[in-house]
C-alpha cells in the first residue's frame, strides 16, 4: 500500500513539473516576446567606397527579437547587459499568433499591431553607448513561407518598412536601420529606399533559400557571394555579409577579393555610380505608340493600325543570306522591323553551349558584322532585341541561366562591335521581366528601349484560359522591376490563348493599361502557337487571334 501510494506521489509531482514546465513554454512561445543572442556572425562589410575594409572595426553579438501578436510581455534576456558592453545586431521579426495567423502580417504592422514592442525595441536601443544595428523582417524576397512576411507584395513590404523605420529612428536616432534580403534573385523588387535604409545585407544560405527551389544553388561561397552582391549592385549602401549554412563563422580573403576584382575591372560600365538610384524619375514620354506583329501567316501585317513586324533569326539565317530576305520583305511593306537575334544554330549545326564566351573571343564577329550591314542599309528603324529572356533560370537557349556579368559584357560586345549598328538602329536589352531581370542590365549607353514579353499563362501547366493572369497584372509586376531603369518600355511580344471572347476581354484590359501608360513606346502580338518543344508533353498555347480581334483591340488603343 505504502509503495502505491509512493508511485502515486512520484507520478503526481511529475505530472505538476510538466504543467509548470509547459505553462512556461507556453508562455514564453505564445505570450512573450522574446530576445535571444543568435550564432548568426556578421561575416564582414562590403563597402564600395571603401574596398580596403572588409571586417566590422568591433565584434557585433547577434540577437532575435521575435515579437508576436499575442505577447503580453517580453522576456529580454541578456540584451540589456549586451547594449551597454559592446555593438549589437538585433534582428527583428514580426509573427501573427492564434485566430490572426492568416492576415497579412505587413498589412498588421501599418496597423499599428506591433507599436508596443517597436517602442520598447526603441527605447531599449536608445539607452546603449554602443552601435546597434536593427534589421527588421529579412529574406523577404525568397518564394517560400519559412516567415510569414514571404510570398508578399512588394509594396506591402515596403509599406511596412518604412513605417518601422520611421518609428525606431524617432526614438533611437543612432541606430541603423538594415534592409535584410538573403540576396536571391529578386531582392531589389524590395528596396525601400535610401531614406529608410543606412546598411543592406547579404546571408550565405539562408534557411528560406533552402527551401526554395526555383533557382539553383551557387557551387561555392565565392560564386554565391560574388553574385549576391551583383544584385545589390543598385544599392548605394554598405552592406554586411552575414554568416549563414554556406559559411558559419568565417569568409576567405580571396572570396571578398575576387569581388573587388571585379568592382575595380567594370567600375565604369557594370559597376557605374550611375546605377545607384532609388528609382528613375524621367522616363521618355512616348509620342506615337508603334503597333505591331508577329505574323508569320500573314493574318494581321496588312491592317492599316500595324507599322511594325517581328523578325526572330540566328546565326545561320544570317549567314545563308535567309534572314536578310526576310527583312528586305518587311522594308518593301513600308514596316518598322524588330529583329530578335538568336545567337544559335549557325551553319555548322554544331551546338555551343558556351556562346558568351565564344562572343566575347570574337567567334562570331563575322555573322554579327554582316547583320549589322543589313539591318544599317536602311533609313527605316530598326529595333535589335539581342539573347533576350536571359534571366529565366532554364536551359532553352545557351544564354540563359549563365553569369550575369558575362552575359553583359556578351551583350555590350555586340552593341559596340565596330562602332556598333546604324543610327537607324534601336538596341534593345530584352528580358521577359522575370525576378531578377535586372541582374542582367547591361547599361544605359548601350540600350535605348527595354523589352518585356506578356503572355497570359502563369504557369505552362495551367490549361484552362480563364485562369490566365490580366495583362494589367502581369504588367504592373514586370514593370516594377524596371523601376530603376531611365528607358522607355517596348512590350515586344505579348498574347493569349483561349475563345476569341475571353481574348477580346484580355486584350481589353491590356488596352486599358497601355493607353495609360506614357512609357510604352510600343508592342507587338505574337500572332503564332509557341514553340512545341518548350512545353514537353502539354499542347504548345495557340495565342493566334483572328483579324477581327486585332481590329476591335487597336481601336481601343489612343495612338498618343
Amino acid at each position: 500500500m505504502k509503495r502505491n501510494s509512493l508511485k502515486i506521489y512520484l507520478l503526481a509531482g511529475l505530472l505538476c513539473l510538466l504543467s509548470i514546465y509547459g505553462i512556461r513554454l507556453f508562455w514564453r512561445g505564445y505570450l512573450t516576446n522574446n530576445y535571444d543572442q543568435t550564432n548568426e556572425q556578421v561575416l564582414g562589410i562590403f563597402d564600395r567606397d571603401h574596398l580596403h575594409t572588409g571586417l566590422p572595426s568591433r565584434p557585433i553579438i547577434c540577437y532575435a527579437a521575435v515579437f508576436k501578436s499575442t505577447a503580453v510581455c517580453s522576456s529580454l534576456g541578456n540584451l540589456e547587459t549586451a547594449l551597454n558592453n559592446q555593438d549589437v545586431f538585433i534582428n527583428v521579426e514580426t509573427w501573427l499568433k492564434g485566430t490572426d495567423y492568416k492576415n497579412n502580417v505587413l498589412k498588421e504592422v501599418t496597423k499599428g499591431r506591433f507599436d508596443k514592442q517597436i517602442q520598447e525595441l526603441g527605447l531599449l536601443v536608445a539607452g546603449s553607448r554602443h552601435q546597434v544595428f536593427i534589421r527588421w523582417n529579412p529574406d523577404m524576397e525568397v518564394p517560400t513561407d519559412v516567415y510569414p512576411w514571404q510570398f508578399k507584395s512588394p509594396e506591402d513590404y515596403i509599406n511596412s518598412f518604412h513605417y518601422f523605420s520611421k518609428k525606431i529612428r524617432a526614438l533611437a536616432p543612432g541606430a541603423k536601420i538594415i534592409w535584410g534580403p538573403s540576396g536571391y534573385p529578386g531582392d531589389t523588387e524590395y528596396w525601400p529606399g535610401n531614406n529608410s535604409v543606412d546598411y543592406a545585407s547579404i546571408t550565405l544560405g539562408s534557411p528560406s533559400e533552402l527551401s526554395a527551389h526555383f533557382y539553383p544553388q551557387d557551387s561555392s561561397v565565392a560564386d554565391m557571394l560574388k553574385h549576391k552582391l551583383h544584385r545589390l549592385r543598385f544599392i548605394d549602401k554598405p552592406i554586411l555579409i552575414m554568416s549563414g549554412n554556406a559559411a558559419k563563422t568565417r569568409l576567405k580573403d580571396s572570396s571578398l577579393d575576387a569581388v573587388k576584382a571585379d568592382l575595380n575591372q567594370y567600375r565604369s560600365t557594370i559597376y557605374s555610380k550611375n546605377n545607384y538610384v532609388d528609382s528613375a524619375q524621367n522616363k521618355p514620354v512616348r509620342t506615337t505608340l508603334k503597333i505591331g506583329v508577329f505574323d508569320p501567316n500573314k493574318q494581321l501585317i496588312n491592317q492599316q493600325s500595324i507599322s511594325v513586324e517581328h523578325l526572330f533569326t540566328d546565326w545561320g539565317e544570317v549567314e545563308r543570306g535567309d534572314f536578310e530576305k526576310k527583312f528586305l520583305e518587311v522594308i518593301n511593306r513600308h514596316h518598322e522591323v524588330i529583329v530578335t537575334m538568336e545567337p544559335w544554330r549557325d551553319t555548322s549545326k554544331i551546338p555551343d553551349n558556351a556562346v558568351l564566351e565564344s562572343i566575347l573571343k570574337g567567334g562570331y564577329d563575322q555573322p554579327i558584322k554582316k547583320l549589322f550591314s543589313v539591318i544599317s542599309a536602311t533609313k527605316t528603324t530598326v529595333y535589335l532585341r539581342w539573347m533576350h529572356e536571359m534571366e529565366i533560370p532554364i536551359h532553352r537557349y545557351a544564354w540563359q541561366s549563365q553569369d550575369p556579368v558575362t552575359y553583359i559584357n556578351a551583350y555590350r560586345y555586340l552593341m559596340q562591335l565596330g562602332g556598333g549598328p546604324g543610327k537607324n538602329v534601336r538596341k534593345v536589352w530584352g528580358p521577359a521581366g522575370d525576378r531578377g531581370s535586372v541582374d542582367f542590365w547591361p547599361g544605359s549607353d548601350v540600350v535605348d528601349l527595354i523589352s518585356i514579353a506578356i503572355y497570359g499563362l502563369p504557369d505552362k501547366n495551367i490549361t484552362d484560359p480563364e485562369k490566365q493572369e490580366s495583362f494589367s497584372t502581369i504588367f504592373k509586376r514586370k514593370y516594377f522591376r524596371m523601376r530603376f531603369l531611365e528607358k522607355p518600355v517596348f512590350i515586344t511580344e505579348f498574347g493569349v490563348k483561349g475563345p476569341e471572347k475571353f481574348q477580346n476581354k484580355w486584350l481589353a484590359d491590356a488596352a486599358k493599361t497601355i493607353n495609360s501608360n506614357p512609357h510604352i513606346f510600343g508592342i507587338c502580338y505574337f500572332n503564332l502557337y509557341d514553340n512545341p518543344k518548350a512545353w514537353g508533353e502539354i499542347k504548345a498555347p495557340d495565342w493566334s487571334i483572328t483579324p477581327r480581334s486585332m481590329t476591335t483591340f487597336t481601336h481601343l488603343l489612343n495612338p498618343l
